[in-house]
């Protein structure tokens, strides 16, 4: 199975550090991020982890649960929390995914269906394409997906700013320029007219017959 953007975010049962979820009930009418790790008590992860307790008060001002899983089950994550704290000054309150079984993992296409069916003697290398992030919106469809290495820690603020556009955006027949950040400029999308784009936007600059920036909207 291969995951693309824009289809249906598979669901799943699975335990967690806050008991038993169904993936599709936990998302509820908001947006989710599911990112992945590929073993516990590993350092890149341990950082990210932290990182994303730090910062998850910003995706709650969006309508966005954080939710995280690794290939391990939910005693070692509980385990883990304390290195987590020590290392980066950050409680992990939102919810962990065991999955010692590996059906999550296999499911969103980061193993292989011939990986087997546990955790128990996997290194993180045996691991390494459990480092995805998905976001996924109010209808369930993945918005986007991202895969890092293991050596490489991910940018959360990236995935903040790439959550305002998708909001934006799909609130707005309008798109996001390259590197571009809350409050600035947007493109107007091919489908709006220049009459409709004044009615819509107030007023807008041709840059190239089909760019044309505007204000960001606000209402």
């Amino acid at each position: 199975m291969s995951l693309r953007i824009n289809e249906t975010a598979p669901d799943f049962t699975a335990e967690t550090t806050h008991g038993t979820i169904n993936f599709h009930e936990w998302i509820g009418d908001g947006w989710a991020v599911l990112f992945s790790h590929p073993k516990n008590f590993t350092p890149v992860c341990t950082t990210e982890l932290g990182a994303m307790a730090g910062i998850e008060n910003e995706f709650r001002k969006r309508g966005v649960k954080i939710i995280g899983i690794s290939v391990d089950p939910v005693e070692s994550h509980d385990k883990w929390k304390s290195d987590i704290k020590l290392a980066t000054g950050f409680d992990v309150d939102y919810p962990l995914i065991g999955d010692r079984d590996l059906k999550v993992a296999k499911l969103y296409d980061m193993l292989p269906a011939g990986a087997g069916d546990t955790s128990e003697g996997r290194t993180p290398a045996d691991n390494a394409t459990v480092r995805s992030v998905y976001v996924i919106g109010p209808d369930k469809k993945i918005k986007l997906i991202l895969t890092y290495p293991m050596t490489t820690g991910r940018n959360f603020n990236e995935i903040l700013r790439a959550i305002d556009s998708i909001q934006l955006t799909a609130k707005h027949q309008v798109a996001t320029p390259a590197n571009w950040q809350q409050g600035e400029d947007v493109i107007i999308t091919a489908a709006v007219s220049n009459e409709d784009a004044i009615q819509r936007f107030g007023s807008f600059d041709t840059v190239l017959p089909y760019l044309r920036k505007t204000k960001q909207p606000t209402a």
